[in-house]
């Protein structure tokens, strides 16, 4: 068979995840997918644009709660030409004669919709997580598997002693065969046996090759390990395979973060802005796509801007922003002052006619309003922040909980989307 071929037939699945706690109350009314991520993506834009990329354009994502925000922006923005025999689908959890019930893991996920795979006769599968950040050339790591004999390869990247234990730690030799599989080893067990061969050593005390939950299965292989009632591949199906099949290691260096939490999620952002970000969103040769919105450019009228990020659509009067990523649509009213904040921005525009309205009710308009203070805080879509108000800048305990019109998770600040702050309102 000839190597394009091959390709074609290589079906590639992201699993959306369950109800995103992690990520609450950002998931509140949205899949994780779905979560916008950067000022103008969604989460799920990254490994299906590192799909397309790779040349791999048949793609389903399984996802079951809040999908209606993701189905939108799925089917608005993903669409193949007729020739190319690509798709972008989504496939939620569906009763059926032979299921009835939710997703009760990745591999259930996967086994519950083999109806819809087996008729895209693929000679591989390729098992994506939809919360992840970073670049990889997918068609590289699957012409390392081919080249291995394997009938399953991990994508995995090395770690040090304290990252290792929060992640599925693997044990391989010289050739790159998986011997073994430590989940989550913890701090204080000893795992020397696990440190990689000298010649796959990295540097800075990296020994060790930690999972990225990224998978690659000959078709027939993935139809015979979920023969069983395993609900995770991490947890259960690689680890048995490994016992009994052959198991190849291929070794990403580049960037990885898990974004699956508020923490990890915010500093991701944040880190996007800086002068050498360690996720590249500047590459030509590998775009991220999303949604196209034609929207104008933004204006920026007489601000103090230091290392931020501005996406399209945004009108920003006589503001000061510092270290933070003003999102699609962001209005910000003169006299404010935005420090390490995530703004999501907004869906749509107000018009003149319902801002008269917002006087004479006194309700804010969406976007935030004058002389506010603004640190350390997630303000989620189409939020409306009142003149005067004061986020994140008194000194006051941060103590994680549900307040109300905002949360705190992980020291974190997070406005809810939609959410509406009084003039003058301190947090």
């Amino acid at each position: 068979m000839h190597k394009g071929d091959i390709v074609n037939k290589v079906l590639s699945i992201i699993l959306g995840g369950g109800k995103g706690t992690r990520l609450f109350p950002l998931t509140k009314q949205r899949s994780k997918p779905a979560v916008p991520f950067g000022g103008k993506y969604r989460i799920v834009d990254i490994p299906i644009s590192n799909c397309i990329n790779s040349e791999f354009k048949q793609i389903y994502i399984l996802t079951q709660f809040n999908s209606a925000s993701l189905n939108l922006h799925i089917a608005r923005t993903y669409t193949f030409d007729a020739f190319s025999r690509g798709f972008c689908e989504i496939l939620s959890a569906e009763q059926t004669f032979e299921h009835s019930g939710w997703y009760e893991g990745t591999a259930d996920a996967v086994r519950k919709n083999f109806a819809h795979f087996r008729p895209q006769d693929p000679t591989h599968y390729l098992i994506l997580s939809g919360d992840q950040l970073y670049r990889m050339d997918l068609k590289d790591m699957f012409q390392k598997h081919l080249d291995s004999g394997a009938e399953i390869t991990l994508a995995t990247t090395r770690v040090n002693r304290e990252t290792a234990a929060d992640l599925g730690i693997l044990r391989v030799d010289a050739s790159n065969k998986v011997e073994e599989f430590l989940e989550k080893p913890g701090p204080t067990k000893e795992i020397g046996e696990f440190a990689v061969p000298s010649a796959l050593r990295g540097s800075s005390g990296k020994d060790y090759l930690a999972s990225m939950g990224i998978y690659i299965f000959d078709a027939k292989a993935m139809e015979e390990v979920l023969e069983n009632d395993y609900l995770d591949f991490g947890k259960e199906i690689i680890p048995e395979s490994i016992k009994t099949r052959r198991v190849s290691a291929y070794v990403f260096d580049g960037y990885w973060e898990d974004i699956g939490t508020i923490k990890s999620f915010y500093e991701a952002n944040l880190d996007l802005a800086k002068i050498n970000p360690q996720f590249d969103m500047y590459d030509e040769a590998a775009p991220i796509y999303t949604h196209m919105r034609n929207l104008p450019p933004s204006k920026v009228n007489n601000c103090d801007m230091h290392q931020s990020i501005t996406a399209e659509g945004c009108i920003i009067t006589n503001a000061s922003i510092k270290d933070s990523i003003v999102g699609v649509r962001s209005i910000v009213e003169a006299g404010t002052k935005l420090d390490s904040v995530v703004c999501m921005g907004a869906d749509y525009y107000e018009s003149n006619s319902r801002k008269e309205r917002n006087q004479i009710e006194g309700t804010p308009g969406i976007g935030i309003g004058k002389s506010c203070e603004i640190r350390g805080a997630i303000i989620d879509k189409n939020a409306r922040i009142g003149d005067g108000c004061r986020i994140g800048i008194d000194q006051r305990e941060r103590k994680d909980g549900d307040y109300g019109c905002y949360h705190i998770v992980d020291g974190v600040i997070v406005i809810p989307k939609n959410s509406v702050l009084k003039p003058g309102t301190v947090i």
